[in-house]
């Protein structure tokens, strides 16, 4: 990542990214675990500096969500401040009224499996949960894989493996797409290095993933996964710069839609002037996905092979996808695996939290919940004197819009 000076010059040099920013009355972070110290405090000092003054951020209402026990951050080696997380930075605390932790479990309902994934979250697992895992494995290495279960594994290189192998197992003839691409490098480069595929083969049958927003009305979002039930020949739109045949795929999603897939672009901008641009359909193969790709995802089956997993937080996310114990197809596993990063530890014991709890409170037709909430106020930089105040989630939101 360039430096701080130079992202700043090049907002400054692109008028509309200019114009968001000085526009801007809150940004919101999703995700938070996967971005760094580094760019942390670059895009607080962008901020800062675009919309004038000293206050943090600029003035702007920061909102962030994740979890820090999840996927870390790419730690590059040009970072030579030695900090990792976004909770490392210096304005990390500055930059908010107030920090929750949210206690609550959603995807999983079944107590046992919650309490094994909350001890491996933590890097921990006691002998009893130990036990049920290398049992799961064994039973799961005996029996044939179900194509239709989602694969997760921890390497790119795995997951291309185990798509290639799927493809060539159906008998079907399969059509090509070859991305076209202009441009001059270095920024031709950034397309090589991003998410749609140089090429990419389908036929009938090919189980796919969406990697664009399309429609989000209807459902299809980046992420939202398909099979291909049939090709047409494209009537409107002339592809054949990246599919001689003339050919688009015809994907049947699994939320419900069908849909005829046209291809999409992907552009590297410089001083708002597109400078390299990448033509390809938004779809990859996805029988087998990467644990980083999974994560948000919830799968009431899933097959993950941990033999190659490294890293903290690996094992906890990619089992965490899945809803119970009984849709979950384990291998590769061993404890070892298990690990929770000594950084994110001492946060989550550096800030007390209480528990969220929920009550259900009838407004006509309408079922609205009421939090209740531990909140922690930081009160500057070094946590010093951080105290606990107690709120309604409505009271928080209404204390936000009056001081508008």
């Amino acid at each position: 990542m360039a430096d701080r000076r130079t992202l700043l010059d090049r907002v400054l040099q692109n008028k509309k990214a200019y114009r968001r920013w000085n526009k801007a009355e809150a940004l919101v972070i999703d995700e938070i675990s996967m971005v760094d110290a580094e760019l942390f405090e670059s895009l607080e000092y962008i901020a800062r500096k675009l919309r004038g003054g000293d206050k943090v951020w600029g003035g702007i209402q920061l909102v962030v969500s994740g979890d820090f026990f999840q996927l870390p951050p790419v730690f590059g080696l040009h970072n030579s401040s030695g900090k990792e997380f976004a909770f490392e930075a210096d304005c990390w605390n500055a930059s908010f009224d107030m920090q929750l932790e949210l206690t609550e479990i959603f995807r999983q309902s079944d107590a046992r499996f919650i309490k094994m994934l909350q001890g491996i979250r933590r890097g921990d697992c006691d002998p009893q949960d130990l036990e049920v895992l290398e049992q799961l494995c064994s039973r799961t290495e005996s029996d044939e894989l179900d194509p239709s279960v989602v694969q997760l594994y921890p390497l790119n290189e795995d997951v291309r493996r185990v798509n290639e192998m799927r493809m060539e197992s159906l008998s079907e003839a399969a059509t090509t797409y070859v991305a076209s691409d202009s441009g001059e490098n270095p920024w031709k480069m950034q397309l090589q290095e991003g998410i749609a595929p140089d090429e990419l083969f389908l036929c009938e049958g090919a189980r796919v993933m969406l990697i664009k927003n399309l429609n989000t009305w209807r459902g299809l979002v980046n992420g939202n996964t398909g099979t291909v039930i049939g090709f047409l020949e494209s009537k409107g739109v002339d592809v054949r710069d990246i599919c001689t045949e003339n050919l688009l795929p015809i994907v049947k999603f699994d939320s419900g839609p069908t849909k005829v897939i046209e291809p999409e672009t992907w552009v590297v901008t410089e001083a708002d002037t597109v400078v390299a641009e990448r033509k390809q359909l938004p779809l990859l193969l996805a029988w087998a996905r990467s644990i980083h790709r999974c994560q948000g995802m919830t799968l009431d089956k899933l097959h993950t092979n941990l033999s190659r997993a490294f890293g903290c937080g690996m094992v906890y996310v990619a089992l965490s996808r899945v809803r119970s114990l009984e849709g979950l197809q384990l291998s590769g596993f061993s404890p070892s695996k298990i690990k929770a990063h000594p950084k994110v530890l001492q946060f989550y014991k550096s800030f007390a939290c209480g528990r969220i709890t929920t009550e259900g409170k009838d407004e006509g037709a309408n079922k609205i919940r009421v939090y209740t909430s531990s909140l922690v106020h930081v009160s500057n930089t070094t946590n010093k004197g951080a105290s606990k105040y107690h709120f309604s989630l409505s009271e928080f939101i209404s204390s936000r819009q009056k001081r508008k």
